[in-house]
């Protein structure tokens, strides 16, 4: 990740660098999206599962903690500036490289068993696997993982995050 922090970034008044920000699917570059969003909502208004909501200077984020992406591709119909590709979708193109990750706030790690994440992953890419003497640990299979979100919502503990890993 880059850490310096562009002129670009100083005239939008993100200060934080390369701090990775999570846009709806099918996004192009960062700097391209933001030259052309016009952030005009539409994205917002069309999401059925209104995980898109208004970010840093009202440019459209993802927040998983009201539910997942299901790839319907609503959001970028309805993209008249284009930052949410159409051809990329059209082409079969992945939507992201956003994946799901554990971190140590999980409560399997804390010997208690919990498996709502496993119970929401319709891509199947969460395994439980065993750990001597220990309950039950999660794994994310990486090339099953859509980095959809529906992981991230359920957990009791907020131990989900979603992002480039």
């Amino acid at each position: 990740m880059n850490t310096t922090v562009s002129r670009m970034q100083l005239l939008r008044g993100n200060f934080t660098g390369g701090k990775d920000v999570l846009r709806p699917p099918w996004a192009v570059d960062e700097e391209s999206f933001l030259d052309g969003c016009t952030r005009c909502d539409v994205c917002r208004d069309h999401c059925p599962t209104n995980i898109i909501v208004a970010g840093s200077g009202g440019f459209p984020i993802v927040d998983f903690s009201n539910g997942e992406c299901t790839f319907c591709g609503d959001c970028g119909n309805h993209c008249e500036p284009g930052v949410l590709s159409s051809s990329a979708r059209e082409n079969g193109d992945r939507p992201w490289a956003y994946l799901a990750r554990f971190t140590r706030a999980c409560l399997n790690r804390l010997g208690i068993l919990c498996r709502g994440c496993g119970d929401h992953c319709i891509a199947g890419a969460i395994r439980f696997r065993p750990v001597l003497g220990g309950a039950l640990m999660p794994t994310v299979a990486s090339d099953r993982c859509t980095g959809c979100g529906a992981c991230h919502a359920p957990c009791p503990v907020g131990a989900i995050e979603i992002g480039r890993f």
